[in-house]
C-alpha cells in the first residue's frame, strides 16, 4: 500500500474523468491521497473530495506565485476550515522565485503569516520551493518552523540542503523527476535521505514520471516514484512503500 502524499486531485483536468481516475489508483494499491489546495478555488474542491472519500485527506494554504492576491479573509476562512479533522496540514506556502506574478516581498510575508497560522492550529506545513532554496531555510529558521514540522514537497535541491532541512524537522518528498534518465540530484538525494524521513508523492496531473512523461499525470503513478527509489537504494519496493506509509501517518496524523 501506498500514500500519494500530494495530488491535485482539485485541479481541472480531471473533470471529464476523476471517478475513473480515483478508481485506477485503488487498484493499483494507492490506499489514501491528500489533496493540496492552494488558492480560493483548489480550497473549495478539496473540501468536498475530503467530505466526498474516506480514503482522501486535505492541504489547503496559499500558493507563493498568488501571494498577492492572499488578504486577511482568506487567511481566517483557512484557520476556520482548519477545525475540519481530515484537514492535515497547511500548504503549499513557500517562495517561486520563477513566476513574477507576486512580488517576493510580499511572497515572504505570505509566507511568515501562514507558518504562524500552521503553529495556531498546531499543523504542519507543506513547502513549495522554486528557485529560491536559502531564502525558504532561512525563513523556516526565522519563523521557528520546526515548531510543527512538516514536507519540503518535490523536492529538488542537493543532499546538503536534504541535510539541512532535516534538522529542521522537515521530511523529503520525491515525486516523478526522480524517474527522469538526467534527473543526477533527485536520483542522489533518494539514495541519501534517511528512508524514515522520506515520502513519495506524484503532483498529479504534474510532472508525471517515466516512462509516461509528457502525459497527465494521476495518483497510481505514485508506485513508480516509490519502484525507482527503492532501485537506487537497492531495497525491495515492499520496504519502501511500508516505510514512506508509515512516515506519512506519522506527519500527517493519519
Amino acid at each position: 500500500m501506498l500514500i500519494d502524499t500530494h495530488v491535485h486531485l482539485n485541479a481541472d483536468q480531471y473533470d471529464e474523468d476523476l471517478q475513473d481516475v480515483i478508481d485506477r489508483a485503488r487498484e493499483n494499491g494507492i490506499d489514501r491521497m491528500i489533496v493540496v489546495g492552494f488558492d480560493e478555488k483548489t480550497i473549495k474542491r478539496t473540501m468536498r473530495l475530503i467530505d466526498a472519500y474516506d480514503f482522501v485527506y486535505g492541504v489547503i494554504g496559499w500558493h507563493p506565485v498568488d501571494a498577492i492576491d492572499f488578504t486577511d479573509e482568506y487567511y481566517e476562512w483557512i484557520k476556520d476550515l482548519c477545525k475540519h479533522p481530515k484537514i492535515v496540514a497547511i500548504g503549499e506556502m513557500g517562495l517561486d522565485y520563477h513566476w513574477d506574478k507576486s512580488p517576493k516581498e510580499v511572497q515572504k510575508e505570505v509566507f511568515k503569516r501562514q507558518i504562524q497560522l500552521a503553529k495556531e492550529v498546531n499543523l504542519p506545513i507543506v513547502i513549495h520551493n522554486r528557485e529560491a532554496t536559502q531564502d525558504v531555510i532561512e525563513i523556516l529558521k526565522s519563523e521557528n518552523a520546526q515548531e510543527v514540522g512538516g514536507v519540503m514537497h518535490s523536492f529538488s535541491g542537493s543532499p546538503e540542503t536534504c541535510d539541512e532541512v532535516l534538522k529542521l524537522n522537515f521530511v523529503i518528498s520525491l515525486g516523478g523527476p526522480v524517474t527522469f534518465k538526467n534527473a543526477k540530484q533527485p536520483k542522489e538525494v533518494a539514495k541519501h535521505v534517511p528512508l524514515d524521513k522520506l515520502l513519495v508523492e506524484t503532483d498529479a496531473p504534474y510532472l508525471t514520471p517515466h516512462p509516461y512523461r509528457g502525459k497527465r499525470n494521476e495518483p497510481m503513478h505514485v508506485k513508480l516514484v516509490a519502484e525507482e527509489i527503492a532501485a537506487l537504494r537497492g531495497v525491495s519496493f515492499e520496504t519502501v512503500a511500508r516505510q514512506t506509509t508509515e512516515n506519512a501517518e506519522r506527519l500527517f496524523n493519519l
